[in-house]
């Protein structure tokens, strides 16, 4: 089947410069990476008001998860083919009407699904605020400072998360967690339309419908049965079947992809590119990096040192204010030093801080224990997300650039479940069971020193990498 070309035709940008559109990619990163931490602390409170079933109430957190995985391939393709503006609004007029459902919720099933369309919402908006740097900035130093700006949004996003929640719920209502969003996406909204150029589509055609059924099924799939992995054992039923499920529909999908589709929503072009295979590789294995640091360091100052929510929120803060700083300097040392040094930096910053993390204890000390490895692991992440996601989507074509953001986050999101997983049952087998503060300590330690080991992974997979982020790729 052969298909029409399709040109994008951007229209001048009405009125906000540079920084205005800078500003609102960063926001609406923040917000949907914000959301997927947030509702954590509010949990038990959610509970005593809406009395959820035993098992129900982890769908609050995974319902969003899922479906923000699941459906980012499709919704950087969406970009791609119906414009960056659209996307971008539709994914923010999404999220803020579901965020309302949301905070309205007067039964389990309603906040449940609420999430699940947040999760949608999410999907459109995280690849379209890719794609629009990417089109938008000039490749290399103006990009590489936008992308350094937009992955600290999105750090600070993760990490603010149970700080936040912590004080909504204590201060206001567990339904703040989620109505905050509504005047925020509001005002979003109306920033996209004026600030984001128009795209109009000549000869384009529709959807990929086939591959964004196996796709995202698959994704999904796969992901719901890492998600069971920790707590139903990797060689139960419940995990077994849906990742055996989910690797047929994605075989089927990568079929789908390189012979059926006129306009395939991953095009197997992408993947002929060294940056973006070994990117994408690498940020499978960064999305556990991220896991260990941001959850498992909390529950280490919440389960072992005896904090309270909000208080182990604080203590993550030092590292959250070093990553964002970070992020930011990569973007401009990036266009100077390249790839590979800033990767490799970055990796030892994670052997070091994560080696460190995993000599403390039950009687360890913030100041000497917790404070220092994790300022150098924000370091870090700070050096190396922005680079990799550089590295990952530069040599897209603009045509393309929503689908590489959407492969690119997919990959970290994929790698930050399977990471979970994987870790949070090294923990359960490194603490026997035992809950107990030295018990946990020594759960933790291990999640800790695979951590390491995932960071020694991540340089050694950069020198796989470009030296310098290629130029963007002619269609």
């Amino acid at each position: 089947m052969t298909s029409r070309p399709t040109t994008a035709i951007h229209a001048r940008p009405r009125t906000g410069p540079a920084r205005m559109t800078l500003a609102l990619v960063s926001a609406c990163q923040f917000m949907v990476i914000l959301d997927s931490s947030i509702v954590n602390v509010a949990l038990p409170s959610i509970d005593r008001e809406l009395g959820f079933a035993s098992t129900g109430l982890a769908w609050v957190v995974n319902g969003y998860l899922l479906t923000f995985a699941g459906l980012m391939l499709l919704g950087g393709r969406a970009a791609d083919l119906f414009g960056r503006r659209r996307a971008l609004t539709a994914g923010l007029v999404l999220f803020t009407a579901s965020s309302l459902a949301a905070g309205l919720a007067a039964v389990p099933a309603v906040l449940v699904a609420a999430r699940l369309t947040q999760g949608v919402g999410a999907a459109l908006l995280a690849p379209a605020t890719l794609a629009v740097i990417n089109t938008g900035f000039a490749e290399g130093r103006e990009r590489a400072r936008a992308l350094g700006a937009w992955s600290a949004a999105g750090g600070v996003g993760g990490m603010a998360g149970a700080l936040a929640g912590g004080a909504l719920t204590t201060g206001l209502s567990w339904r703040w967690v989620f109505l905050i969003n509504v005047p925020v996406g509001v005002a979003l909204i109306a920033t996209a339309v004026r600030a984001l150029p128009g795209t109009r589509t000549a000869g384009r055609e529709g959807l990929d419908l086939a591959g964004a059924v196996t796709g995202t099924a698959g994704l999904a799939a796969l992901i719901y049965g890492i998600m069971h992995g920790a707590g139903h054992g990797w060689t139960s039923a419940p995990v077994l079947a849906p990742v055996a499920a989910g690797l047929l529909l994605l075989a089927v999908f990568a079929v789908v992809e390189a012979r059926f589709a006129a306009q395939p929503m991953m095009p197997p072009r992408l993947l002929r590119s060294r940056g973006v295979a070994a990117g994408t590789g690498s940020l499978l294995l960064f999305g556990g990096i991220t896991i260990a640091m941001w959850y498992f360091t909390s529950l280490f100052l919440q389960n072992v040192l005896g904090y309270g929510a909000l208080r182990a929120g604080l203590g993550q803060t030092p590292a959250a204010v070093t990553f964002m700083v970070v992020a930011r300097a990569a973007g401009v040392l990036l266009p100077r030093a390249g790839v590979r040094p800033l990767i490799l930096a970055g990796g030892a910053c994670f052997v070091a801080g994560f080696g460190w993390l995993a000599q403390a204890g039950a009687g360890s000390g913030y100041l000497t224990a917790v404070l220092g490895p994790t300022l150098l692991v924000a370091t870090g992440i700070g050096l190396v997300f922005p680079t990799l996601m550089a590295a990952t989507t530069a040599g897209a074509p603009g045509g393309d650039a929503g689908a590489a953001g959407g492969l690119a986050q997919t990959a970290g999101q994929a790698g930050g479940s399977l990471g979970l997983a994987v870790l949070a049952t090294a923990a359960t087998q490194a603490s026997a069971g035992g809950s107990s503060p030295a018990a946990l300590a020594a759960g933790y330690d291990r999640v800790f020193l695979i951590a390491a080991g995932l960071g020694a992974a991540v340089a050694a997979a950069g020198l796989l990498l470009p030296r310098r982020p290629p130029p963007p790729a002619q269609r």
